[in-house]
């Protein structure tokens, strides 16, 4: 797989895009950790609810424990505490509830965050460099079998200059010059090495 240009100035442009564009999905991704961090710091009064709920839920079952050792009449004053340990356990519960949504709500910001930061490289950047992942590829591969193939696919995808001479009737007849001159346009299109030095088509 050719990732990269075999020639120095298209390999330093894509080297750089490669680089602004991991630099740009880490400080997003940092982004979205800060902001998940910073929204789970609404979860504070959360916990003072449910360390408050479970303390007096605590008082009040100690209290009715305590009340049911008297004689006589222990279940009773036992019962008549448990209103206030119910409201302790609705306090805790809310408390707790609290901290869920918070943490849910953060987990759902650091996401968005992150999408929305990374929908540029995933959108445009990365089909770029698969596109010529493949493109480069596919052409080493036919620069070893010759150049008949890349010739015949700068004549379907580049504008070649004539010069008073058709490119694609001299590819036709097999003209060396002209499969060789085609084939260097494609690769030097892609940042690759060439077949020859440049040749220019010209009239003879």
């Amino acid at each position: 797989m050719r990732v990269y240009a075999e020639r120095p100035g298209r390999f330093g442009i894509q080297l750089l895009s490669d680089v602004a564009a991991v630099a740009w999905a880490i400080a997003w991704l940092w982004l979205a950790a800060t902001t998940h961090d910073l929204l789970l710091t609404l979860q504070a009064p959360g916990r003072t609810l449910t360390q408050a709920g479970e303390s007096v839920q605590g008082a009040f079952e100690g209290a009715a424990r305590g009340a049911g050792d008297v004689p006589f009449v222990g279940d009773q004053l036992a019962r008549a505490f448990a209103p206030g340990s119910d409201a302790g356990r609705s306090l805790a519960s809310a408390g707790q509830q609290l901290i869920d949504t918070v943490a849910g709500v953060a987990t759902g910001a650091a996401i968005l965050v992150a999408v929305l930061g990374l929908l540029p490289v995933l959108s445009i950047w990365l089909p770029i460099r698969i596109r010529y992942a493949r493109a480069a590829s596919m052409a080493v591969e036919a620069r070893g079998r010759g150049g008949d193939q890349l010739a015949l696919r700068a004549l379907v995808h580049r504008r070649i200059p004539g010069d008073g001479v058709d490119p694609a009737a001299a590819w036709r007849t097999g003209d060396p010059d002209a499969v060789a001159t085609l084939a260097d346009i494609e690769l030097r299109a892609l940042g690759l090495k060439e077949l020859r030095p440049a040749i220019r088509f010209s009239s003879r």
